[in-house]
């Protein structure tokens, strides 16, 4: 049955490859896409992996940051990357050179190189990835799992799809207790809760700021619909406390440019003063746009309050542990599903309505300073590893 399974699947993505080409190529003339899809879809400038190393797969920027703490206990040398996303390539390329964007499924029958190890991040469930590396000698290790609240139905819904991934992944290390029994009831064997790695070491200040005067306002990660919630109960903070400060940092770079013209546009019609990050490092302005990577975890260090985006939309919040090891005060919004655990490890986050998040920042004088709770144990992970070196 895994055999006519196997044959199925794979047949069904190579008519769904051909199928999807024309509007592939169409895609990767757009500017958000012309690095990965050709390097993904048409394996441009996309050599395979050098074989018998460690194999790191992470989707996002944060995912490819979450695991350093991992990476740094290994040789470099064996190291081997790779990332679905712009930011998350632009990541891995800071652990090595063999680093690369993940071909489409139906191309790895030809790309992928035989290596001692393969580690997954959190729900990048690609079945042939896991089938092939397993078949050409990789162990085959699921890392930092999760299954929300929300996403389980759905992985439910398909839950014998998960059945055939879960026979080719050899070690599962879930996030939490909860996460391990949705992800047995899919399939997954040798689970284990270690919690979630992106706790056993926060990334650190790689740049000394200086501290604008005044109250500083972070709004960290912030995504589409979050800027005009944030701009205007900042405004209102404005009123009371002329000399704060907004420093806004979109999660993603592809919206840099549209975040730029709603910040120009906004303080022309209150009266204030702005500027990109990019064209001047100073901090000073009223408001300033961070259209840069890498310096969320600096504006931390020198931030009062954080407004942390990813929650006020249905997105499911992002790491708020980074902004909490420094003890600043975070408000956030009630769609945190993706990051339940890391927010309990934290103590005094304040979780608001969109629609309150004016009123809580006048009141920020009643916000307690956050501070984390524990930290996670990744020396199971690390000890499954020096079984195969």
């Amino acid at each position: 049955m895994n055999r006519i399974f196997f044959y199925f699947y794979s047949f069904v993505f190579i008519v769904i490859y051909f199928l999807a080409l024309p509007f592939l190529l169409l895609f990767s003339f757009k500017s958000k896409y012309k690095d990965s899809l050709p390097a993904r879809f048409f394996l441009w400038k996309n050599p395979p992996l050098k074989p018998h190393g460690i194999w790191f797969h992470s989707c996002s920027f944060g995912e490819a940051k979450a695991i350093k703490p991992l990476v740094d206990k290994l040789p470099r040398a064996l190291l081997r990357m790779s990332s679905t996303t712009h930011t998350g390539y632009d990541a891995i390329l800071d652990y090595t050179q063999e680093s690369r964007y993940l071909p489409f499924e139906s191309l790895l029958f030809f790309w992928l190189k035989p290596q001692k190890v393969l580690l997954v991040m959190e729900a990048e469930f690609w079945y042939l990835l896991f089938v092939l590396a397993q078949k050409r000698g990789a162990k085959t290790l699921l890392i930092n799992a999760r299954m929300s609240e929300r996403s389980y139905p759905k992985y439910l819904r398909m839950g014998w799809l998960y059945r055939h991934i879960f026979k080719h992944i050899d070690e599962v290390y879930a996030q939490t207790v909860l996460d391990k029994e949705r992800l047995e009831s899919l399939g997954a064997k040798n689970v284990v809760v270690t919690g979630n790695i992106k706790l056993s070491t926060l990334p650190k200040v790689s740049k000394t700021l200086v501290k604008p005067s005044g109250l500083v306002v972070c709004a960290a990660s912030t995504h589409e619909g979050e800027e005009k919630v944030i701009l205007d109960a900042f405004f209102e903070l404005k009123k009371e406390h002329a000399e704060a400060k907004l420093i806004v940092v979109p999660r993603h770079p592809e919206r840099f440019d549209k975040v730029a013209s709603m910040i120009e546009t906004f303080s022309k019609e209150v009266n204030l003063s702005w500027h990109r990050y990019s064209k001047n490092e100073c901090l000073e302005d009223d408001i300033v746009l961070i259209d840069a990577l890498g310096e969320l975890v600096n504006i931390y260090s020198i931030s009062d309050i954080v407004i942390l985006g990813g929650a006020f939309e249905p997105i499911g919040g992002h790491n708020a542990a980074e902004a909490a090891q420094f003890g600043c005060k975070i408000l956030s919004g009630k769609h945190y599903f993706n990051q339940v655990d890391i927010f309990g490890a934290i103590e005094g986050i304040a979780i608001v309505e969109a629609s309150s998040l004016s009123r809580r920042l006048l009141q920020h004088g009643l916000l307690k300073p956050t501070r984390l709770k524990y930290r996670t144990d990744i020396s199971l992970i690390v000890k499954s590893l020096e079984d195969v070196l």
